[in-house]
């Protein structure tokens, strides 16, 4: 396999925090019914996002949003490819979430396929009023008909040249956006 080269920052620490309130003001405002709102991460990036999305709808509506967690790796339509033995994190949703509007929350979107995975897992937990989907960046390249509702930064990407990587100072001790690009 080839080695990834750093290419360049696409956002560092200051502008995922401005991006990640713009996101949460567009959740706010795309949400009628705040009282039936649910926040739910993919693991692993996806949840600390999720989270800190959560953190700032309390400080700019004073109401905690329910956070639930979401681990699609048994959804996966390539989990028999991937592993021979996946390594399977959490999935905790400690609430009812049917009819309520849901927020899907991952780091990027790129096929489509964790997001459709994501939602075949939601469906076992009940049937929501609505999905919506949150990403920090979009990558395009999809694969399945499935586009993110609100989106920090989108930048288009080849397929089997480059990389996105996010690093989040909960997994990675920094907070910023990286393009690779493979040799």
């Amino acid at each position: 396999m080839k080695k990834p080269i750093l290419q360049k920052i696409l956002m560092n620490e200051s502008e995922i925090s401005l991006t990640l309130k713009r996101l949460t003001h567009e959740i706010i405002e795309q949400t009628p019914d705040i009282d039936g709102l649910v926040l739910l991460g993919i693991q692993t990036r996806g949840v600390y996002l999720a989270q800190r999305i959560g953190g700032l709808i309390k400080t700019i509506i004073r109401k905690k949003i329910p956070l639930g967690i979401l681990d699609i790796t048994l959804y996966r339509d390539d989990v028999d490819s991937i592993s021979r033995q996946p390594v399977v994190k959490e999935t905790a949703i400690p609430f009812d979430i049917t009819d309520r509007s849901i927020i899907l929350v991952d780091d990027v979107l790129f096929t489509g396929r964790t997001v459709r995975a994501a939602i075949d897992e939601i469906m076992d937990f009940g049937r929501p009023r609505s999905i919506k989907l949150a990403v920090l960046i979009d990558r395009g390249g999809r694969e399945l008909p499935i586009q993110p509702d609100m989106v920090g930064k989108s930048y288009p990407t080849s397929r089997m040249k480059e990389m996105i990587s996010v690093q989040l100072k909960e997994t990675d001790k920094t907070d910023r956006v990286v393009l690779y690009k493979y040799e």
